[in-house]
């Protein structure tokens, strides 16, 4: 069974779920919006299976993870979310590790997979191609259809709902986003008691809100934002897993990625998957971690 731990950094107080045998081969696990670090139990307990350890981060503004000082900016923009994951791996010296991210995390993972290579074995993202974070791009129709929540995240409205409302938010969220996945009423309550984290919301507003130009950066990150423009290309070997009936995100965002990649690249579009391909098809994600690229 995962333990809950806690780790500092400069930032945060991570909380995270180990398990495993502590000398195993190390597989991170980070999740993304809105969910949680158990989104990853039926993944984790097949690598401890395999002979893996697994450590789950919760992100900035869920579960028990918290900020060390009041005064800092509850930033959502991915720099914040891809420095927090450096800076977990490095306060708990990680090194020679698989790297895997679904949604928010597979954008802090494939930060991490630029900038710190020397520590990342293997790279596998998932719902999340690279280099999607322009609020510039030109999108499809569909797609600006799939991501009316965050437009309406862009609105007074839409704060107030997700602060008042959250759980129903969420779980409508969940449903869209895979309609082919019959999750319960469990499976959602236990994810959802890490969204009554005092900075959620704030995050979650100013991820969307940044991520298309209408809210300020950080400036703590503003170094790390240079070195993220372009973006950086990645040597790591990489795997990206997208679900077919994902609909959030259509897996056609994630074609025509492979010249970011220095090294060892495959996609795979999994068929009758939606968003949460963690959750849906387990197997496939053990299959990237342990297979080849």
């Amino acid at each position: 069974m995962p333990e809950l731990r806690k780790v500092r950094t400069e930032t945060l107080e991570i909380a995270y779920l180990e398990d495993g045998p502590p000398d195993a081969e190390t597989v991170v696990l980070v999740h993304g919006f809105p969910d949680d670090a158990t989104t990853w139990n039926g993944v984790s307990e097949r690598l401890v299976a395999a002979g893996y350890r697994t450590l789950a981060p919760y992100l900035r503004g869920y579960g028990q993870t918290r900020f060390l000082e009041n005064r800092t900016v509850r930033s959502g923009q991915i720099a914040a979310l891809g420095q927090d994951l450096m800076d977990f791996i490095e306060a708990l010296d990680l090194r020679d590790i698989v790297l895997v991210g679904h949604d928010w995390g597979a954008r802090a993972a494939y930060i991490a997979a630029a900038l710190m290579s020397e520590r990342v074995e293997k790279l596998v993202a998932l719902a999340v191609g690279y280099g999607t974070n322009d609020p510039d791009q030109r999108l499809p129709l569909l797609q600006t259809r799939n991501y009316w929540y965050q437009w309406f995240l862009n609105t007074g409205k839409g704060s107030r709902e997700l602060k008042e409302n959250r759980r129903d938010f969420c779980r409508y969220l969940w449903r869209l986003w895979s309609p082919g996945w019959s999750f319960t009423a469990g499976e959602f309550e236990a994810t959802a008691r890490s969204f009554e984290n005092p900075d959620f919301v704030e995050i979650a507003v100013h991820s969307y809100r940044h991520r298309w130009g209408n809210a300020p950066s950080d400036p703590s990150y503003s170094a790390l934002e240079e070195k993220l423009a372009g973006p950086p290309e990645i040597s790591v070997p990489t795997i990206v897993l997208m679900g077919a009936d994902d609909g959030a995100t259509l897996p056609e965002l994630s074609e025509g990625k492979e010249l970011f990649f220095t090294g060892s690249y495959r996609r795979e579009v999994l068929p009758e998957v939606g968003h949460f391909v963690q959750r849906e098809r387990p197997d496939a994600v053990l299959k990237a971690v342990t297979g080849a690229v």
